[in-house]
Order: structure tokens, then C-alpha cells, then sequence
């Protein structure tokens, strides 16, 4: 028996401008790799790629000044609400300071005591000492700083209160704090509001039109096609963009689908082996102690090959050590496991046998492999080679 099961490497490239070959320089790197390591590749073998350098290959960014159009032209006046940004400086600052310079006033809902991905404007435990009802009680800032007073985020030592309130007004945007986690407590004060908050973003949208609202958009309607020159997303607009420099944003990658189709052709031809091929953004899971849920982008994935569809169909082993083959040991439980797994259903949904493994799609399992071995800062690998993902005891 083969004694080594999933293995994920991070593999290093050139550094990605626009322009260039992504789909060459991806494969080359492969080749070299397995030369340098003397891997034999296989079937089933992975290859994932992250949106930052395909979107970076692409050159999708966009300036402030295109946000300021783009939000100009789509709402048409100069008061809107915003609801739920999530506390990022990478993440939706720029995006931020763009709308700020496209509007004279902002009424900007801030949800507490965390946002949407799990960072928190204070502790929670703070919610129970002061009374406040987090699901009832709307708050003005005058009455949040009273109760919270000026909370520093641990991780980043930011303010967030007092740092979207400056980035407001250095754009000449006079900014009106709400706190509340009802999206309509935002109609008070206006009928024009965009939608901040990314994996709620349609429910928020509805729940507005439905008490009243004039016209609602979300982040994913804001640059959806070119304004003068920018990049694009198509389908998630703004969602998914990183800060590039003080006055652009890099975007969600396009055309996603034909990057991955044509990567897979480029690495059977230079492997000899059907690999499957992915894009990844952001893992999906969740920190134990920042309390931080990492999926601040849109999707996981936003494109990958066929043989990645679905999700895991897996026997639990404790379950079969433990109930089905409780009076075996050694090789005996071993080979009757085996026999197991090598006999089981195409589809173990609902069965006693699989409780307990997890019930995820591939590519957000994979994605989040991916993204915990490429990591966000200087480890230089946007490529992930993953080999016997899809092996098991019986093989």
C-alpha cells in the first residue's frame, strides 16, 4: 500500500504582468516542477491557478474615477445608503473611496458587532454587559461610541468607524452612520441604496424593493462592462477585487471558463495525463480565533473543469472500524475496509456509513487547500499541484 495520500505543492512562477502567456508560463512551470521533484503525473492530478494572476494576465483593473462613473450614470443623484461593507482595507476600501467621490452624501449601515466575513467592530461578550439587541437595536453613532466606545481590530489595529468615516470625508462625501442588521433600516433616510454585503447581496436587495426602495443595485452590478477603457466582471462587478494601488482595484478575473479549458488541453498535451484544472480565489472556512470566515470573495471558484463537479461521496472509516467491522483487527479489518469502500454506492447521500465526512462541494474543499498552501503574502506560489486527492484506503 501506498503510504502517502493528498499531496499539495505550491508551485513558483515568474511574476504575472499584463499580457503575458498565462496559460504557457502555468504549464512550463508544471513541467519544471515535476522534473525538480521527479513527479509522475497522472490522471486526475490537479492544477489550480489563483484569480489574482489570471485577472493580473488579463490587466482587469479599473480606477476610482471609473467607480465614480459607473455609480454616477446607474443611480443618478447625489444621496444613496450603503449597507453592510464589509472592515477591509484591502477588500473594499478603494472600492469605497470611489463611491464616496461619486455621491455628497452617504447614510452607511454598518452591521455589529461583526460584518459578514466574521471581523468584528468590538466583542460580542460587550453586547450582553451594555443590553443591546444586535437583531432590534439601531444605533447612531453618537449612541455606538457611547455604548462601544473606539475599538481597535486586533488583527489590523484599525478603527474601522474612524477609518471609513475619513476616507468619506477626505472625498468630499459627508457620511451618516447607522448601525443595525435589518438592511431596512436604511429606508428612513433614503429610497437609493447599494448593496455592499456579498454572499447576502440578493436577499438584502429584495428585502429593500419589498419595503420600499426605489432602486437598489449591489457591488456586483457596479462595473460590469468598460468605462472608458477599465476592466470588467460581467457577472460580479466590483465583488471579488483586491486594492492595487491607492486609486485602482484589481477585479474579479473574466472568461474564466476558456482559461481552465484551455490550460487542461496545454497540460494533457505536455503531461500525457488528463489533469483537472481550476481557478481559486478565497478559501472557504473560518478562524478559530479572529473569528474570521475567509470568503470575501464572490465564489470560490469561478471556473474549473468537469471532473471537478460535484462533491465528495466518501465512507467514514471510524464509522466502519467502529460499528461494521467492531470484532476485526489488523490486516482483517484492513482488507474488509478496503472492500468496503472499493464496493460502495455511487451515492452514499443519507447513509449511516458516510455521517461525518464533509458535505462540501470539491472545488470549495479544493480551493480552500489551495489557498491555505499558496497563503496571501510572499510565498510566491500561484500555482497548486495536488496529486491523490481523489485516491482511498482501497486503492
Amino acid at each position: 500500500m501506498r503510504t502517502v495520500g493528498t499531496i499539495s505543492r505550491g508551485v513558483r512562477c515568474p511574476v504575472i504582468r499584463e499580457g503575458d502567456d498565462l496559460v504557457k508560463i502555468v504549464t512550463e512551470s508544471i513541467v519544471a516542477c515535476g522534473e525538480e521533484q521527479h513527479i509522475t503525473f497522472a490522471d486526475r492530478d490537479i492544477v489550480a491557478v489563483t484569480e489574482a494572476v489570471v485577472a493580473r494576465a488579463q490587466g482587469n483593473y479599473a480606477s476610482i474615477d471609473a467607480i465614480v462613473k459607473d455609480c454616477q450614470a446607474k443611480f443618478g443623484v447625489d444621496t444613496i445608503g450603503l449597507s453592510f461593507p464589509i472592515l477591509s482595507r484591502n477588500r473594499i476600501a478603494i472600492c469605497l473611496k470611489g463611491i464616496a467621490k461619486a455621491f455628497k452624501k452617504v447614510y452607511l449601515l454598518m452591521s455589529y458587532p461583526s460584518d459578514e466575513v466574521g471581523n468584528h467592530l468590538f466583542d460580542e461578550d460587550l453586547l450582553d454587559e451594555k443590553g443591546v439587541n444586535p437583531w432590534s437595536d439601531v444605533l447612531d453613532l453618537q449612541r455606538y461610541r457611547e455604548l462601544f466606545g473606539y475599538v481597535k481590530h486586533p488583527f489590523t489595529g484599525v478603527d474601522y468607524v474612524e477609518y471609513y468615516g475619513e476616507l468619506f470625508r477626505e472625498q468630499g462625501c459627508e457620511v451618516e452612520f447607522i448601525f443595525g442588521n435589518n438592511v431596512t433600516a436604511l429606508l428612513p433616510y433614503t429610497k437609493n441604496i447599494l448593496c455592499c454585503d456579498i454572499h447576502t447581496r440578493e436577499r438584502s436587495k429584495r428585502r429593500l424593493l419589498a419595503a420600499g426602495a426605489e432602486k437598489v443595485l449591489t457591488l456586483s452590478d457596479i462595473l460590469t462592462e468598460s468605462v472608458d477603457g477599465s476592466g470588467w466582471n460581467e457577472k460580479f462587478g466590483l465583488l471579488g477585487s483586491n486594492k492595487a494601488t491607492e486609486e485602482t482595484v484589481k477585479l474579479f478575473p473574466r472568461n474564466c471558463e476558456d482559461f481552465v479549458a484551455r490550460l487542461q488541453a496545454s497540460l494533457i498535451e505536455a503531461t500525457g495525463a488528463h489533469i483537472e484544472v481550476m481557478v481559486y480565489g478565497d478559501g472557504a472556512f473560518k478562524d478559530p480565533v479572529g473569528k474570521i470566515w475567509e470568503l470575501a470573495d464572490p465564489v470560490v471558484s469561478p471556473a474549473y473543469t468537469a471532473g471537478l463537479e460535484g462533491q465528495p461521496n466518501e465512507l467514514k472509516l471510524k464509522y466502519l472500524a467502529d460499528n461494521d467491522f467492531a470484532g476485526l483487527s489488523g490486516e482483517a479489518l484492513t482488507e474488509a475496509i478496503r472492500k468496503s469502500i472499493a464496493a460502495k454506492d455511487g451515492d452514499l447521500k443519507g447513509s449511516m456509513a458516510s455521517q461525518g465526512t464533509t458535505p462540501r462541494r470539491l472545488t470549495d474543499l479544493i480551493g480552500s487547500l489551495c489557498d491555505l498552501t499558496s497563503g496571501s503574502g510572499d510565498k510566491g506560489t500561484p500555482i497548486i499541484l495536488i496529486q491523490g486527492y481523489f485516491d482511498n484506503y482501497a486503492k
